[in-house]
């Protein structure tokens, strides 16, 4: 699952920092350019890990253009890929039920439906960002 984001970097005595204009208190800081973007995805994944196990709601991503900046600040997607993490994740067995018919169909076409559930749930929670 990838988490994309915009986020504000400034640069400041020839040090740089970044914010995320939709995830508060998510922010991180570098020497140069490179670290800075690296910095700023490790800070994302960190927001977006701990307010999925927190069972936070995770904003809409903001349209990069409405972002204000000034001469010293330029703003940037941020990705981050959560997919390894996800796999890793404990997992938790549920019960459901669904129509003999469906379940039929599923099972010829060799549905995983553990990774159909999870899908929906992430597209249902608009974790997906």
């Amino acid at each position: 699952m990838k988490i994309v984001y915009p986020a504000l970097f400034h640069e400041e005595d020839d040090a740089f920092w970044v914010e995320f204009p939709d995830l508060e208190g998510c922010n991180s800081f570098g020497d140069t350019k490179e670290e800075v973007f690296a910095n700023a995805q490790e800070a994302l994944e960190g927001y977006i890990l701990t307010a999925l196990e927190e069972n936070e709601h995770l904003p809409a991503p903001s349209d990069i253009r409405s972002i204000k900046c000034d001469e010293n600040s330029f703003t940037s997607y941020v990705s981050s890929d959560l997919s390894a993490y996800l796999k890793n994740a404990r997992a938790v067995k549920k019960t459901l039920t669904i129509p003999q018919w469906l379940n039929a169909a599923a099972e010829k076409k060799g549905v995983n439906f553990s990774t159909v559930l999870q899908d929906a749930l992430i597209k249902q929670l608009n974790i997906v960002g």
